[in-house]
């Protein structure tokens, strides 16, 4: 089994900064790399950032210049942090781990339960 934890998130002012952090534990051979996903009402589910192992990163467009997404590989952990928040920003965030369980196993996405970012003054 694969849990994702993720924590951070809740009420920011505008303008204002938060850190989600995530950690992935249990039957893990391979991390292929993690990120997070956010979803507001009423839209799709879309990509914030991810990165992979060698560091190799994808931002969305609307937050690339004040968000930075990290990966520790020892600790199976991504954290997030996005910074001059706008209420565009608030959306239920997801964290996302492409995982092998073991040599066998191809690469499966795992997901977390999600936390909620509201950003309001």
């Amino acid at each position: 089994q694969v849990q994702l934890v993720e924590s951070g998130g809740g009420l920011v002012q505008p303008g204002g900064s938060l850190r989600l952090s995530c950690a992935a534990s249990g039957d893990i051979f391979r991390n292929n790399g993690m990120g997070w996903y956010r979803q507001a009402p009423g839209k799709q589910r879309e990509l914030v950032a991810n990165i992979t192992p060698t560091g190799v990163t994808n931002y969305l467009d609307s937050v690339k210049n004040r968000t930075t997404v990290s990966l520790d590989t020892t600790r199976n952990t991504v954290s997030l942090l996005m910074n001059d928040l706008k209420s565009e920003d608030t959306a239920v965030y997801y964290c996302n781990a492409r995982l092998r369980r073991n040599l066998l196993d191809p690469t499966t996405d795992y997901w977390g339960q999600g936390t909620q970012v509201t950003v309001s003054s």
